[in-house]
């Protein structure tokens, strides 16, 4: 059965292009990396082709994390209605359009040098093989977190030919600020999860998730901190720190009850953090 023109609505839920907050916590840090490298606007080209990369490789980590989970979606009260679980789609679909994705996103890279080439044979094999993690450890969110963070190394790689040791700190920095956010959408799920037998960072934490969160969120901050120092930042990429600061301390009085709508909300509030950052070196590298 091939890919249907009909079905193109049900494609598009399956992509998670109607929610697009995982577009946009896989944008900001791709963002920050471009700016960085070029010090200041990136070159058009790199620019273009790392956002469209960007929305076809989340899409295709939505559609074959749905295939992996296609079986226990059901029972999860956020994730009973996916098109998967509804029947609007196949599993036979859901592989033939990760194949389609996977082919567009390698039409993109290869319009960038040999060495970002070579790293995108990580990426895919990251954004491949997290789905599957939950079922083995309690740190999918760890691999989510290197398979979001990829974009960074690739990014510059893309615009200066190599990568120096700031551009792993800011890898390093994404992935705990990755592995922090997705604990709080875990928090959402956990009760469902233990049920189903979804392993995820939210249960290995227990009653120390809100802490371990937040101590995850503190050294993403001293991580970019030091990325911001090794890069002379001036004031107002510092001032984007100050805006993250005050958005993670929203985030824990929300879900100091943990309760579910208010952990969701917390989750998808990364998405201002991401953006003020970003606001931040733009004005300090494009603007001033």
């Amino acid at each position: 059965m091939a890919l249907s023109p009909h079905n193109i609505p049900h494609y598009a839920r399956l992509m998670r292009l109607d929610r697009p907050i995982g577009i946009y916590l896989l944008l900001w840090p791709t963002l920050w990396a471009l700016m960085l490298a070029a010090e200041g606007m990136p070159p058009v080209k790199e620019l273009i082709l790392f956002v469209l990369g960007v929305v076809v490789m989340r899409s295709a980590g939505c559609v074959i994390n749905d295939y992996a989970d296609r079986h226990v979606d059901g029972a999860v009260k956020r994730t009973n209605s996916r098109p998967l679980v509804a029947g609007h789609v196949t599993a036979r679909e859901a592989l033939q359009l990760f194949g389609v994705l996977i082919l567009i996103a390698f039409i993109i890279v290869i319009q960038l040098n040999l060495a970002t080439i070579l790293l995108s044979g990580v990426a895919l094999l990251l954004a491949s093989v997290y789905p599957f993690m939950k079922r083995y450890t309690h740190l999918p969110q760890a691999v989510l977190g290197a398979a979001y963070g990829w974009a960074i190394p690739m990014a510059i790689m893309a615009v200066r030919g190599d990568i120096p040791q700031w551009g792993w700190l800011l890898f390093v920095a994404n992935l705990l600020w990755t592995i922090a956010y997705d604990t709080l959408y875990a928090m959402v799920d956990r009760d469902d999860d233990l049920v189903v037998g979804i392993k995820s960072t939210a249960i290995l934490f227990g009653r120390q998730d809100k802490l371990i969160v937040g101590v995850l969120q503190l050294i993403t901050l001293g991580l970019l901190v030091a990325v911001f120092l090794l890069t002379e930042q001036g004031l107002f990429a510092y001032l984007g720190l100050v805006a993250a600061v005050l958005l993670f301390g929203h985030q824990h009085v929300n879900i100091r009850h943990r309760d579910r709508d208010a952990c969701f909300k917390a989750f998808l509030d990364n998405h201002y953090v991401g953006m003020v950052i970003a606001i931040g070196l733009f004005i300090d590298l494009v603007i001033v």
